[in-house]
């Protein structure tokens, strides 16, 4: 349709990189992406970390999960929540509220696709590192990040290594609805995407598998999702009220 749909229907994450480090010009442009993108009421409620010390990278990438390329991209940001900057402005600023966590993280989203879409745009490619929230305690030790900011995940960037295949989407139908939700999930499109993820699974050129998404959703909601978070987001003041 055109460049830009073009760029973003050709996305895939990248967790192989080359050695060649962003151009300073090329990151100046990356982060202004991430500052243009849209913010709720205006409260820029989110800060950037830019790690480049190696030893915090190599820190980082184990309590990711011992994802490698958290230290070895030629850039890692962790994206976080940040009303740091409202109290300084506002020492009697009402926080805490769970509607600000959503705003910090859903703004803190939209700042990364816009850095990533921006940086697939020069031909550099990335992935978002979820697996801090492994260990939120001690990447926000690791950060020195006071109460009122939270670490929500993290970008690598670099240029790519490796040109992995496209991982097939949920149908549309499954996925966008006309002004009322369905009342059942259509299990014959549903069953159709699972031969479609089985196939892609087992044909990629990489980390082949046999399995659906029906069997990833039941193994991964099959079991508790960091259950540690509440406290660890309450004890950097969030989700109070």
């Amino acid at each position: 349709m055109n460049s830009v749909v073009d760029l973003i229907l050709n996305h895939r994450s990248i967790r192989s990189f080359t050695p060649e480090p962003i151009k300073g010009e090329q990151l100046d442009a990356i982060l202004a992406s991430a500052q243009a993108a849209s913010s709720s009421s205006f409260l820029q409620a989110n800060s950037i970390i830019r790690v480049t010390e190696p030893e915090l990278r190599e820190r980082l990438a184990e309590y990711a999960g011992q994802q490698a390329y958290v230290a070895d991209a030629a850039e890692f940001l962790v994206f976080c929540a940040d009303y740091r900057r409202h109290l300084a402005v506002a020492p009697d600023a009402m926080t805490g509220f769970t509607e600000q966590l959503l705003i910090g993280a859903i703004d803190g989203a939209l700042m990364a696709q816009n850095a990533l879409l921006a940086a697939e745009s020069m031909g550099l490619g990335g992935v978002y590192i979820g697996g801090l929230r492994n260990h939120p305690d001690k990447v926000v030790e690791a950060l020195s990040l006071p109460v009122g900011v939270f670490p929500l995940f993290g970008l690598c960037l670099g240029h790519p290594a490796q040109i992995p295949e496209r991982k097939p989407r949920l149908p549309r139908a499954l996925v966008v609805h006309e002004n009322h939700y369905p009342a059942e999930v259509d299990s014959t499109l549903l069953a159709a995407y699972d031969d479609t993820m089985h196939s892609y699974y087992q044909g990629r050129s990489s980390n082949q598998k046999s399995v659906t998404w029906s069997g990833q959703i039941r193994a991964i909601l099959g079991k508790e999702a960091r259950p540690f978070m509440l406290a660890a987001l309450q004890r950097q003041g969030f989700l109070l009220k």
